[in-house]
């Protein structure tokens, strides 16, 4: 499936949560979201609660929803609960999950001895990286991806200038901005993220909802 055809089915629902509609309904991180679509799997990159919202899980979980995750958001969550650890690799409804660090370096918020995560996955052949919250760590050297989800607000992520960096080393085919519009950032960061990757890398900055 192609880059194109798969951005098409990436949703930006507000700050860093995500809803991709790949024949499996797939959230990540909601987080005061409006959408309630039944949710196929969820996945929750940390524990803090504009991240790990048990109110919002809620609103979109069934019987038959996998919940995948790291061990402190666990802890708060009922139901099929899946725990990773950045490095692991697991296939869910069919889906291939790989879990990847997501950790601040200059910062205390999101320490990398707690092991929170960043989400890879692989959609018909095409891979989409979320990041999570995170700084421009050495491990996204090594991502290796289609499509990039990136933080861009600062305070407690990269700046939009580092976050032009770490997707220059990344290299995706396609890079989209998040984390910002609500508690940190807003629109001009997302802005600045594409000016600083015009002529080398592809930005899409798509509308909430």
């Amino acid at each position: 499936m192609s880059v194109e055809t798969v951005s098409s089915m990436i949703h930006w629902l507000g700050h860093d949560s995500i809803r991709i509609d790949a024949g499996l309904t797939i959230y990540i991180d909601p987080f005061k979201i409006e959408s309630d679509l039944p949710a196929d799997i969820i996945l929750i990159t940390h524990e803090h609660f504009d991240h790990c919202s048990p109110e919002d899980i809620a609103k979109i979980r069934t019987d038959d929803t996998v919940i995948v995750t790291e061990k402190d958001s666990a802890e708060k969550l009922s139901g099929d609960v899946r725990v990773m650890a950045p490095g692991e690799r697991l296939t869910v409804k069919g889906m291939e999950i790989e879990a990847v660090p997501s950790y601040n370096l200059n910062k205390k918020f999101h320490p990398k001895a707690n092991n929170w995560l960043g989400f890879i996955l692989t959609i018909d052949g095409t891979r989409v990286y979320h990041a999570g919250d995170t700084d421009f760590i050495p491990e996204m050297k090594e991502i290796k991806t289609d499509i990039a989800l990136v933080p861009v607000s600062g305070t407690y992520v990269m700046t939009a200038n580092e976050a032009v960096e770490a997707t220059l080393a990344i290299n995706p085919a396609l890079a989209i901005p998040m984390h910002y519009g609500s508690i940190v950032g807003d629109a001009n960061d997302a802005a600045t993220f594409k000016s600083g990757l015009k002529g080398k890398i592809d930005v899409t900055i798509l509308k909430k909802g």
